[in-house]
This record gives C-alpha cells, sequence and structure tokens, in this order.
C-alpha cells in the first residue's frame, strides 16, 4: 500500500461540482483518504494500492491547475484510512491568518538546507507545528513556538521578533502551513525566510534523519514514523483518535472493542473508541454530539 500526501494553493471555482467528480474518481480507484478543497486550493492525503495510486497522480497531472503538485509517497504496511473524503473548507489549512500566500518565502531544497548545517552555519530553524508533533520529534536546537493550533501561530511569531534579521527556515510535516506560516513573516518584515521545500517527508526522503531528533508524527493510522523511510521496521502504537504515540488500551464502553488512546482523547470521548459509539452512547443523557 501507498500514501500520498500533496497540496496546491490554486484558485478552484465551482467547488461542489469538483467535490463530487473529485469523489467519484477516488472512489472509482478504490482510494481511501481525505482531500480539502476550498477557493484558494486543495489538501490531500490518500492510501491506495501502487497502480491506483499512480492513475490518480496521472489524472491529476492532466489538469492544468495540478500539472506541477508534488506529490510525496510512502509506504504503509496498515490501512490508514476507514473511507474516502472530500470535503470543502473555507482554508485548506485552518489558519486563521490574514495573509497572502503569493508573498510566501523562497524554498530551499533539503539537500541545501542539509548542507548549511553540516557546515554549522548559523540557521535559525522554525517549527511551524504543533507543540505535540515538536516534542515527538525535530530538527536539532528548532524553535518551539508552542502553538496546540496553527491559529495560534500569528499570535506566536510576535515572541520572536528579535530574529527579524536573522537566516529562518521554517518547517513543518508536508510543507503546506509553511507556504502561510513563511508569508506571515515575510509581511511582518523579516528579511531573510526561507521554508523547507516538501517539508519533513521531503527531508526524509532525501537526506534521513541527519540533524533530527526523535520521529516524526504524521495524522494517519501510522502515528509516529521513523524521518528516515530506510530506517523504518515497524508500526508504532498510537491514540486512535490524535495518532500521538500511546500503548495504553481500554474497552469501548459502547461496542466493547479493544482500543488505543491517550488520556485526554479518552476523556473527550467518555472513553468510547469513536465518535459514532460516543454519539450511540450519550444521547440519552443529553450529552451533545461531537
Amino acid at each position: 500500500m501507498k500514501n500520498i500526501l500533496f497540496y496546491k494553493y490554486v484558485k478552484l471555482s465551482n467547488l461542489k461540482q469538483f467535490r463530487q467528480e473529485h469523489l467519484n474518481l477516488c472512489r472509482s480507484l478504490n482510494l481511501r483518504g481525505k482531500v480539502l478543497l476550498a477557493s484558494e486550493g486543495i489538501n490531500g492525503c490518500l492510501l491506495g494500492q501502487q497502480k491506483d495510486i499512480d492513475k490518480y497522480v496521472k489524472l491529476m497531472r492532466k489538469d492544468p491547475r495540478f500539472v506541477d503538485v508534488d506529490f510525496k509517497e510512502s509506504a504503509s504496511n496498515t490501512i490508514d484510512f476507514k473511507r474516502m473524503l472530500v470535503k470543502i473548507k473555507k482554508e485548506i489549512i485552518t489558519s486563521d491568518m490574514d495573509v497572502d500566500v503569493e508573498n510566501a518565502a523562497p524554498y530551499i531544497e533539503p539537500h541545501e538546507l542539509k548542507e548549511l548545517l553540516d557546515k554549522g552555519e548559523h540557521v535559525v530553524l522554525l517549527d511551524a507545528r504543533n507543540d505535540y508533533e515538536y516534542k515527538v520529534g525535530k530538527f536539532k536546537d528548532a524553535i518551539d513556538l508552542n502553538i496546540q493550533t496553527f491559529r495560534q501561530y500569528a499570535d506566536a511569531v510576535e515572541g520572536i521578533g528579535h530574529l527579524k534579521d536573522k537566516q529562518i527556515v521554517t518547517y513543518c510535516t508536508g510543507g503546506i502551513r509553511c507556504e502561510k506560516a513563511s508569508a506571515f513573516l515575510v509581511e511582518k518584515g523579516f528579511t531573510n525566510v526561507k521554508q523547507l521545500h516538501g517539508g519533513l517527508i521531503r527531508y526524509g526522503s532525501e537526506c534521513g534523519d541527519s540533524h533530527w531528533e526523535g520521529k516524526c508524527l504524521v495524522f494517519d493510522r501510522r502515528g509516529a514514523i521513523e524521518l528516515d523511510p530506510a530506517k523504518q521496521e515497524d508500526e508504532y502504537a498510537q491514540c486512535q483518535v490524535c495518532f500521538i504515540p500511546c500503548e495504553d488500551q481500554y474497552s469501548c464502553l459502547h461496542c466493547g472493542m479493544a482500543f488505543t488512546a491517550c488520556e485526554e482523547c479518552l476523556i473527550a470521548y467518555d472513553k468510547c473508541c469513536s465518535k459514532f459509539c460516543r454519539n450511540k452512547l450519550k444521547p440519552a443523557v443529553g450529552a451533545k454530539p461531537l
């Protein structure tokens, strides 16, 4: 099985029609995963057999709007998604930032970043991910903005104004957050900003785990993976809700199925394995559905 991660900021119209056509395409290829659509672009993570993934990529690139989409591919030994979803959203990555992605910083390629770090050149590595992702793995000496969601990024940047003239490289998992994260820095007067092209997924594929500490959290059922694909051996146990590494197992109060969950999600889902089970269990006592 293969996973692909991709995005592109591009003007899209007739979103309802495009959504249905895209959903039909994915289902015809037996793909699973999630694709988000907005007037600003597309953001997707899909799973399927290699031949079906290849056909999807080929068909997408026949569309002039997606001919240059960067599809980042990785192997998976598990069924990472239960179904196929295509949703229309306000943004393809929620930020609530009033920023023009046309102002995004130039890319720095993975090998270029590695060369700078190999030489010991001073580079401010700015992690644009959430704090729990940073705790799982990070570049050595990277700055943690201590944010719980990307919506908090803009406010957090106020605390690094003293770095406006430093050489800054932003990074995230696949690159999509850094388009807006780097554009925001540029618009705020940061003078020497670049963004890691393809994010951590591409860096790991091309440069292994050089200068990296820990693992990389991905938002599917693989959970925390090795940044270097060549070092990936076993799947890691993770919370079935948020995918943070976790080994604590429980029995669902509704269906009785054994599941793995972190303490926070166990409480949020009222000791159930999913939103479905939690909502089936709670309506009788008036709990608000998730």
